[in-house]
């Protein structure tokens, strides 16, 4: 029995790789068997065969201890991470707008109302001096519904400022309340730089009094309408071309009073 273990053995030495994985397990139940046999005899048992070539499994694979295998590619995640770096737009995309400058003043044909209630006409002609437009005062009163109580409310001007601005890019905003919220102030900021970089002058209806960054004093309890054609400052300031006066044609105020003066009427940018 023992002459055969070691043939058998010696067999399982000779073997391929892939044959020693079948076969190391029948050796391994005849070394049990001729372990049982050996209990029943005087003789010793039979010892472990010898530790070299002994094979072992791994997946599909059967390789020698020692052997140089080539390693299968892991199937656990890597730690990498896509790259942080923002996603930036083209500098020649078509749909990227330049970015609006710090300040921006509109040439414009200066015009006071030629009547007391012509405000509005008068701030539309204005407007519309910076676009290049010429219009008259008298041209506009008829589409802006003028009459000795004056123009009605800012979705006039827009309406107006549409019909002869191509591509109709105003819209009107209203503060209806007392008093501008601070996101109303910051729209109107915002709207003021958009449309001034736009090359578009600001119609605003205003009511009350409002001080500008000199000191004057301006007060009109009825109502009355302005053009913004300027802003410094990223827009918190912004210079108005008033028709009331021509002695002082134009001032700076800030966005804030501004806001504050167009409560309870609104403004067309």
């Amino acid at each position: 029995m023992k002459h055969h273990l070691k043939r058998q053995f010696r067999r399982l030495a000779s073997e391929r790789p892939y044959q020693v994985a079948a076969a190391s397990a029948a050796a391994f139940a005849l070394a049990i068997g001729a372990g049982a046999l050996a209990a029943g005899t005087d003789e010793a048992p039979t010892p472990a065969p010898p530790a070299a070539p002994v094979a072992e499994v791994s997946g599909y694979t059967a390789t020698l201890r020692g052997e140089a295998t080539a390693s299968a590619p892991s199937s656990t995640p890597t730690s990498a991470a896509p790259s942080s770096a923002p996603v930036t737009q083209a500098a020649s995309d078509p749909d990227l707008k330049p970015e609006a400058p710090t300040s921006k003043v509109l040439p414009y044909d200066y015009q006071a109302q030629i009547n007391f209630y012509y405000c509005g006409p008068a701030a539309v002609r204005n407007a519309l001096s910076a676009a290049g437009i010429e219009r008259t005062q008298d041209e506009l009163a008829g589409p802006l519904g003028t009459d000795q109580f004056g123009t009605d409310s800012a979705e006039d001007t827009t309406r107006v400022l549409n019909a002869v601005v191509e591509g109709s890019p105003y819209q009107t905003r209203m503060i209806r309340a007392g008093a501008a919220t601070p996101a109303q102030m910051d729209q109107l900021q915002a709207d003021v730089v958009g449309a001034i970089t736009d090359g578009r002058s600001v119609v605003v209806n205003v009511a009350g009094s409002a001080t500008d960054t000199g000191g004057g004093w301006h007060s009109f309890p009825g109502g009355h309408y302005v053009a913004v054609v300027g802003y410094d400052d990223d827009g918190r300031l912004v210079q108005v071309a008033d028709s009331a006066n021509p002695a002082v044609a134009s001032y700076w105020m800030t966005t804030i009073a501004l806001a504050n003066w167009a409560a309870t009427r609104g403004y067309s940018a």
